[in-house]
């Protein structure tokens, strides 16, 4: 039972604070710093090779350097096959546990609160996700509605919306066995089925700190949040998904679209995967309609600064009539989270290979 109880992380229950100390080495009378090192292998570079130890390279990009600068190609390439010295972390934070005991009953069905009384009793139909780690960022949240759109006299509000089609994934992926994160967390709001999501400022950040109204800060906080995340779950097959809801002139019609982090081969790769799985899910359903998604490269701070492979997707125009549709009715939010489902597994299919 200790696995199952440790892919429950939506109703933060106890908390345990694990504290990893920093270790020294005695070295020639004196305490020298033990620096881990890594080979490099073909694709390398040093931004790469940060990240997938763990590391951020807004932080420890000029310390790399540094501690390997007669190592260094041209530009400050690196040499395959040569052996770098990796930064030691300034802190190394301790992460909570977020899970509640569930009892060997519960193995199959388990209640998750955070879904919302009509969604809250989850039956786990597989577990072929059972190795996948997904953290899901819906955009905006707290003191910050994010885009607004106007219909029938009623407000829009961006991060209502992208919340509830992040929370349908995050119940979708449960249900396939993924350990899943909500990043952006809402206390009562639960899947709503309503056409018209009444906006509030409750919504906090894993696990329950007030979001902050400054844009950097906001960023900066989820992006954390992530990180610490990444690192406890570290050796695990790991995804960040951020989802928004995009503001254009009344008259531009746009479909569903996706950003990567230039650097990110696995975090471009994800992207394309959801948007031929998003294409051909159309091609199914409204063959007539025709599907105009892209991906294209962006440098936007969260995918920028954040360890897992990510992807940023906007679900269309807050205010074009039909995009609206995609958000006020709530079969329209369920296909979406389902079709992103379907290429999260695809991604994740062609990854573990």
């Amino acid at each position: 039972m200790v696995s199952l109880i440790y892919r429950i992380h939506f109703e933060l229950k106890t908390y345990k604070i694990v504290i990893v100390s920093l270790v020294f080495l005695m070295a020639s009378s004196a305490f020298a710093q033990d620096y881990k090192t890594i080979t490099a292998q073909k694709g390398d570079g040093i931004y790469s090779l940060l990240k997938k130890n763990g590391l951020s390279p807004t932080e420890y990009l000029d310390q790399f350097i540094e501690l390997n600068k007669t190592k260094l190609g041209k530009d400050n390439t690196l040499i395959i096959g040569r052996k770098y010295r990796l930064p030691v972390a300034a802190e190394k934070k301790t992460q909570i546990q977020d899970s509640a005991p569930v009892t060997e009953a519960s193995q199959e069905k388990i209640v998750y609160e955070i879904f919302g009384n009509n969604y809250k009793e989850v039956t786990i139909g597989s577990r072929e996700l059972s190795k996948a780690v997904f953290y899901l960022m819906s955009g905006h949240g707290g003191p910050d509605p994010g885009a607004i759109g106007t219909l029938s006299g009623h407000l829009l509000c961006e991060d209502e919306y992208a919340y509830d089609v992040t929370l349908r994934l995050a119940r979708n992926l449960t249900e396939r066995g993924a350990t899943v994160y909500m990043i952006i967390r809402d206390p009562n709001d639960g899947i709503r089925d309503d056409q018209f999501l009444t906006p509030d400022r409750d919504e906090v950040c894993f696990p329950d700190k007030t979001i902050p109204l400054n844009q950097l800060a906001r960023l900066r906080q989820g992006t954390e949040a992530v990180n610490k995340l990444y690192r406890l779950n570290k050796g695990k097959f790991q995804r960040l998904v951020v989802i928004h809801v995009d503001s254009r002139s009344q008259k531009e019609n746009i479909d569903v679209f996706f950003y990567h982090d230039k650097r990110s081969d696995a975090g471009k790769k994800l992207a394309n995967t959801l948007k031929v799985t998003i294409g051909e899910r159309y091609a199914r359903h409204q063959p007539t309609r025709g599907y105009n998604g892209s991906v294209s490269e962006r440098n936007l701070y969260v995918i920028k600064n954040s360890f897992p492979p990510s992807v940023f997707i906007e679900l269309g125009n807050i205010n074009h009539t039909r995009d609206q549709k995609r958000f006020i009715l709530s079969d329209n939010r369920q296909a979406v989270a389902n079709w992103l489902r379907d290429g999260l597994i695809q991604d994740f299919n062609k990854s573990i290979k």
